[in-house]
């Protein structure tokens, strides 16, 4: 085709799920991080797309062995300034690195309880939730996404849905009473700046979870702008949020073959297909803090 190049766009590479547990025993009440960590460096990197030439080349297993020995010679800490510290040393470190993401999962444990009492080297796992953050290091700029993911909710009442479209495909019956489940998957980017990450976390989730359950919902896209508003008029130091919500249907069972009513007690839960609602709120105006790359290569949800 005349009149057209091929060239190398935006491009990255990095070690995916690098898996770090590290036991912290400087007291004899022990504590545990469990991490999935996710690098991806950006740069002049040109050289061994086209011609295999790796001399610009962070290996992806010096990426992994970074990690570990981070670990080592500190304490993790609060996920997002181990983050931060990953991203920047690979930027500091490899003048070709111009840009660092790091992706973590933090998987939690709690302690198993004996004669009433937690104990100090024993864990029993959490559940599916995980804490989440990606942060993107380019230059003398760092930004910030943290959030959450399969934080699982349920209110058995105060959920509505009706006053939809009908068409001769229609066949849902309309609700003004109903289960509203969903397995929450929320990201929410910081303004610039160091922030408390770990009170930052647990008022969000705390937020997010006392609006799910208080706000009589008309409908599961109420609920996702009223959860996000919530935390951003509560949280001044996060300038957007992102929420997915999967619509966890639980359908009422038909019992009158056996003579039996059934008055919203009786449900069965079908895991698929499922509605999928998501949204992002966020801060507008001259003051709204920009953000950057700070999804750059995220998913949108």
């Amino acid at each position: 085709m005349s009149g057209t190049a091929i060239t190398l766009g935006p491009n990255q590479y990095g070690k995916a799920e690098v898996r770090l547990v590290t036991i912290d025993r400087r007291r004899p009440v022990h504590r545990i991080k469990d991490l999935t960590v996710s690098t991806a460096l950006r740069g002049n990197l040109a050289a061994t797309h086209l011609t295999g030439d790796n001399s610009d080349v962070v290996a992806t297993d010096t990426q992994k062995n970074t990690v570990f020995a981070f670990a080592k010679e500190s304490p993790v800490g609060e996920i997002e300034d181990f983050a931060l510290r990953l991203g920047r040393h690979f930027v500091g470190e490899f003048g070709q690195i111009t840009g660092a993401r790091v992706l973590i999962s933090e998987h939690g444990w709690d302690r198993i309880t004996v004669g009433g009492q937690p104990h100090e080297h024993a864990f029993s796992r959490a559940g599916d939730e995980q804490r989440t953050t990606a942060v993107t290091v380019r230059e003398d700029r760092a930004w910030v996404v943290s959030g959450l993911t399969g934080l699982v909710v349920l209110k058995s009442t105060g959920s509505e849905f009706h006053g939809f479209p009908r068409d001769r495909y229609t066949t849902l019956a309309e609700t003004d009473d109903r289960i509203l489940a969903t397995a929450v998957t929320a990201r929410w980017r910081y303004a610039a700046g160091t922030h408390d990450w770990a009170e930052n976390f647990a008022e969000v989730r705390r937020i997010l979870l006392e609006t799910f359950a208080t706000k009589h919902s008309l409908s599961l896209q109420q609920t996702l702008y009223a959860m996000g508003e919530a935390v951003l008029r509560a949280r001044p130091e996060i300038a957007e949020i992102r929420l997915s919500l999967p619509n966890k249907h639980h359908f009422l069972v038909d019992l009158s073959p056996f003579g039996l009513s059934n008055d919203n007690e009786v449900f069965y839960a079908a895991d698929r297909p499922y509605g999928l609602i998501e949204g992002t709120v966020l801060r507008t105006g001259e003051d709204a803090d920009e953000a950057g790359e700070a999804w750059y290569t995220l998913p949108e949800f």
